[in-house]
């Protein structure tokens, strides 16, 4: 047989069979080769900033922008494995078939366990960094911002008591308080540690920095700040006084937010009777001295009528989320002078009253008062619902969660995004017309 003739022959086959293997391994091995994402493939974002109480695209010329997006705090975890990471493309294109734009997940996971970012101070999993790198790569592709929270009160990932179970094992003397968190000099050089590690990092796709990242649309520094005693609550107004400041020392592009609940702690408030009881006074964190911080850009408030008010009938709850909104955005705008957006908005699915899901009553409530406020160009700058999944992350799920696209609260997401949309680019609407548009295909 000719040489030539051979070669022509067998050289196809071994190509064809090379790549055969590649894919596979791939999809269902341990080869962990990435394709590069090309930087100037990624759609072109604007950074997001503030104009008094608005939120401001900071593209030419400046555009107002208000905001209706979700949780789904897992966005992380699932992007470890490549089987898995399917479906956090899956969430974030959902998302944007919503007309949503903004997603809020967690960017830590403290401790020493096999999937945490953080596995000692200063010390991280590469296998978790990748995961965070891919989220904010799917993330611009489908168009969506992310707010990227950086700790956990709780001791969900880790949280606050991770990092004084850290300082004891170095033999640090702090007190069993998890308030030291907010005081210890120590405890809190681990936290600035990990933020510059964080805002510093070089996406391994990308090879964009976290910090001139686009996709990004705020740091939130805290998920849910609490104190054990109220005499903590002055070191938590300098925790967040010094760490907002620390964080704009290297950051100037992005926003960031406390990642409060929004309670009332002083009666000399004139909206403290909007808390939802006594208890909510004695937690330390205080809406208005909290958000006044100079380098916190906007305030954040969470929403929970269902746990905070359980004994309370349907009526009652909808009175009382019609007054917690009207408090914080009259406070944003007369006493902040910033945006106020609420990043959890949480209420069950399975409750029923009169045929009518408990959720879309308190959602539709909430709605009307951001659409009100954006008509207005007031400080209601939009409204995160807790939270989304999809189809195989079931784990995930708690009693305020729903599967995107499967219940009729969707619609309703979708009815908001685009009137929001609307009020955001009035005058500009037919420039942005396009065939993928959710404003005009809706949902299937």
């Amino acid at each position: 047989m000719d040489s030539s003739g051979w070669k022509q022959k067998f050289y196809p086959v071994v190509g064809v069979f090379t790549i055969f293997c590649f894919l596979y391994l791939n999809l269902y091995g341990n080869l962990s080769f990435e394709f590069p994402v090309v930087f100037w493939s990624l759609p072109k974002m604007a950074f997001v900033g503030v104009n008094h109480t608005r939120f401001v695209l900071l593209d030419e010329p400046v555009k107002e922008v208000y905001i209706n997006g979700w949780n789904s705090y897992w966005l992380m975890e699932e992007s470890i494995g490549r089987p898995s990471r399917r479906r956090v493309s899956e969430m974030l294109k959902r998302g944007a078939q919503m007309g949503l734009t903004v997603c809020r997940t967690w960017a830590f996971s403290d401790g020493p366990g096999p999937n945490s970012l953080q596995l000692r101070p200063g010390v991280f999993n590469q296998r978790l960094f990748k995961a965070l790198d891919y989220v904010i790569v799917e993330a611009r592709k489908q168009g969506i911002r992310l707010i990227l929270s950086l700790v956990n009160n709780l001791n969900a990932y880790g949280g606050k008591a991770q990092y004084l179970r850290w300082a004891k094992e170095a033999g640090i003397n702090v007190s069993s308080s998890n308030d030291s968190f907010f005081s210890d000099p120590i405890i809190k050089g681990y936290y600035r540690d990990y933020v510059k590690a964080i805002l510093g990092r070089k996406n391994s796709y990308t090879g964009v920095k976290y910090s001139d990242e686009p996709s990004i649309f705020a740091w939130e520094l805290i998920n849910e700040p609490r104190c054990e005693s109220i005499s903590s609550a002055s070191a938590l107004q300098a925790w967040i006084t010094e760490m907002a400041a620390y964080v704009k020392s290297l950051d100037q592009k992005h926003l960031v937010t406390v990642g409060l609940e929004g309670f009332y702690s002083s009666r000399l408030t004139e909206n403290y009777g909007a808390n939802p009881g006594p208890w909510a006074a004695s937690l330390g964190s205080d809406f208005i001295n909290n958000s006044a911080v100079k380098d916190i850009d906007f305030a954040s408030v969470h929403a929970y009528p269902h746990s905070w008010i359980p004994e309370a009938d349907l009526e009652a709850k909808v009175k009382y989320l019609s007054s917690w909104v009207d408090a914080h955005i009259s406070d944003g705008e007369n006493v902040l002078k910033k945006p106020v957006l609420f990043t959890e908005l949480g209420a069950p699915l399975s409750i029923q009253t009169g045929g009518l899901y408990d959720r879309d009553v308190l959602l539709k409530v909430v709605y009307a008062k951001i659409y009100e406020s954006a008509k207005k160009r007031g400080a209601g700058g939009g409204v995160l619902i807790w939270q989304l999944l999809v189809e195989g992350v079931e784990e995930y799920r708690d009693r305020f969660s729903l599967v995107a696209q499967r219940y009729p609260s969707t619609k309703l997401m979708l009815e908001q995004s685009c009137r929001l949309r609307n009020v955001s680019f009035e005058g500009q609407t037919k420039n942005r017309v396009h065939t993928k548009d959710p404003c005009l295909i809706g949902i299937a």
